[in-house]
């Protein structure tokens, strides 16, 4: 094989296992949304059953966190890839971390579900629940698309998605000590929910940390803390 056929051929390797770590990434993060989902629904449903689904799945996620790694280890060790090439390596590693994070938090939210199935009371706190889980699910969706386009506009206009998260966190949590004061009795079915919405706000924020790393990725830029 001459030099030009040996570094084509070399290259092509090289592309199909970017865009490998690349589908193995869309392919966690897809996992991790419906997790996310089976999660908001076990709480909203109460669906212990759901909630038990969603905590097996965690293994799952854990496993495609470690093979992905590897899979980004091996490729900087045999390919040492410089410039943008790097820059995908090293994403994709910060990416997986902050799916699995995701999908530890929708863990957290399946056990709580399962506790609250359990017990008795009003339905308090299940609307802010909702509400912010469908704005998280929503953001976390948005966050998967422009990441499978490298679209850094949409990737942008996703992070101001996050603001609003937070101040429906803020407004959940105003309402969910209100129900406590005004009730009592409901103080320990609230505060499983408050857990639920304190892992839906650190969901946002992983999202939105998916969404800088889109910018890092394409234009060299590192927006974290601006």
């Amino acid at each position: 094989m001459d030099k030009k056929k040996f570094e084509n051929h070399y290259m092509k390797q090289f592309d199909e296992e970017l865009e490998e770590i690349r589908t193995r990434l869309m392919e966690m993060g897809g996992k991790v949304e419906q997790q996310l989902q089976n999660a908001i629904r076990a709480v909203s449903e109460a669906d212990s059953k759901l909630a038990e689904d969603v905590i097996r799945e965690e293994q799952i996620v854990d496993d495609m966190e470690l093979d992905i790694d590897e899979a980004c280890i091996l490729i900087i060790a045999r390919r040492q890839p410089a410039a943008s090439d790097l820059r995908l390596v090293m994403m994709v590693t910060k990416a997986v971390n902050d799916l699995e994070r995701i999908g530890d938090e929708a863990k957290k939210i399946a056990n709580h579900a399962i506790i609250l199935a359990g017990e008795t009371g009003t339905s308090e706190g299940y609307t802010e629940v909702r509400h912010l889980g469908q704005s998280v699910l929503k953001m976390l969706g948005h966050a998967l698309d422009a990441f499978a386009r490298f679209d850094v506009a949409a990737a942008m206009m996703t992070l101001e998605e996050d603001k609003q998260i937070d101040l429906d966190y803020k407004t959940a949590l105003r309402e969910l000590v209100t129900y406590m004061m005004e009730d009592p009795r409901s103080i320990s079915r609230v505060i499983n929910i408050l857990w639920v919405v304190r892992s839906l706000e650190r969901i946002g924020d992983h999202a939105k940390n998916l969404c800088e790393q889109i910018v890092f990725v394409v234009h060299g830029k590192d927006i974290r803390h601006r």
